[in-house]
């Protein structure tokens, strides 16, 4: 799970994901902010696994998913 930050302009929202430096968008309602939010998230995975793939031959890395803990929770300030 990551943390959606919302800062509210004059033309709407600006937003971003707190623990991912570059994931970031905005939208006129709060709800097109955190519609563009999930899609520029979905983009930067894809594209980071894409770099990935291009860098190093196939075969060269071990892949796996590294699902998190339930009880893992983000430390909050």
């Amino acid at each position: 799970m990551y943390t959606a930050i919302y800062k509210r302009t004059r033309s709407g929202y600006v937003a971003w994901i707190e623990e991912i430096p570059g994931v970031n968008t905005q939208g006129k309602t709060k709800k097109a902010a955190t519609a563009n939010l999930r899609d520029a998230l979905r983009e930067f995975v894809a594209a980071q696994r894409l770099l990935t793939k291009r860098e190093y031959p196939k075969g060269s890395l071990t892949r796996e998913p590294l699902p998190m803990p339930e009880s893992a929770e983000t430390v909050r300030a």
